[in-house]
């Protein structure tokens, strides 16, 4: 896929992290995966990010990203597919050819592995990445690589395959900044863990979509949220709001891991069998299950 045309994917309507789901001896599942792609492909989300956050990229090794990569192509029905991609320059670098090789559509870059870094070194490893691929290249703003407007407008000068800014920093006034500087240049994608509690925050701000952890196993809920949003109609964004997506938060902020951990128990409810989260994230318990599957119970399909 060409980088303008994944541009346009992204851009255009709700967008998913799937869950990467591991076997008893924590392997990966490309049979539960390939199931589990195909659901989520019959919804209406735009893209979908294999081996991204919610995908435990950070518990990943490098050789299992493009074969996880591989099998959501496969199964995802012409929905595109752009892998996560992260580490040091050079671990990133390999990962993305991979990717790319896999026959993915794009990448999401992850921040750097533990070090904070000037915002020269920041641009050289983005720069580094983007340069190692054709397919487009989307960065991941948060945590230790947060990138200023000069350093962004940068990259988007130097880059040509860099079509997509996520952010997951909540720094509405930085990220405003970004959106009027460089304008149509990239798409501009919300990231805050359980990113519908910030998604009227983040449109005002200029980005025109986010991606939904819980479309994972609510995927109707998600889309029906997301219409609601795009349409002004505030009344069911905050009936929805109310009905699952704050008491859902609470359950999430239980423990550090459970904005992954919490996705992939709602996946087993739904019936795939996801496994356990890999260490060091650790799994809800049995009661808290119990209150995520009566959450869901309305949505149960």
């Amino acid at each position: 896929m060409e980088p303008n045309e994944l541009k346009r994917a992204l851009g255009a309507g709700l967008l998913s992290f799937p869950v990467t789901p591991f076997d008893d001896k924590g392997e990966f599942n490309p049979d539960v995966y390939g199931a589990h792609i195909d659901w989520l492909s019959g919804y209406d989300a735009t893209v979908l990010f294999a081996a991204g956050g919610t995908g435990e990229m950070f518990s990943l090794s490098p050789d299992e990203i493009p074969g996880i990569v591989a099998t959501a192509k496969a199964a995802s029905n012409g929905v595109p597919i752009v892998g996560g991609c992260g580490g040091g320059t050079r671990v990133a670098v390999e990962i993305a050819k991979g990717i790319e090789k896999a026959g993915g559509d794009g990448i999401l870059l992850l921040p750097q592995y533990l070090i904070d870094a000037p915002q020269a070194g920041l641009y050289a490893h983005v720069k580094a990445v983007c340069d190692a691929v054709g397919f487009g290249v989307t960065v991941y703003n948060r945590d230790n690589c947060v990138l200023q407007t000069e350093t962004i407008q940068r990259l988007a000068d130097d880059c040509p395959n860099l079509i997509g800014f996520k952010d997951g920093t909540g720094e509405l006034g930085l990220v405003r900044r970004i959106t009027a500087t460089l304008g149509d240049r990239l798409t501009y994608i919300g990231g805050m863990p359980t990113a519908e509690l910030f998604a009227e925050a983040y449109l005002g701000a200029g980005f025109s979509t986010y991606s939904s952890a819980v479309f994972n196993f609510v995927p109707q809920l998600a889309c029906d949220f997301y219409k609601a949003l795009r349409a002004g109609d505030r009344a069911t964004c905050e009936s929805i709001l109310n009905r699952f997506f704050f008491p859902f938060m609470d359950l999430r902020s239980r423990q550090k891991g459970y904005a992954v951990a919490a996705i992939k128990a709602g996946v087993r409810l739904q019936g795939f069998a996801a496994g356990s989260v890999r260490p060091p994230l650790t799994d809800l318990t049995s009661e808290e299950v119990d209150i995520l599957a009566q959450l869901i119970e309305p949505w149960k399909q």
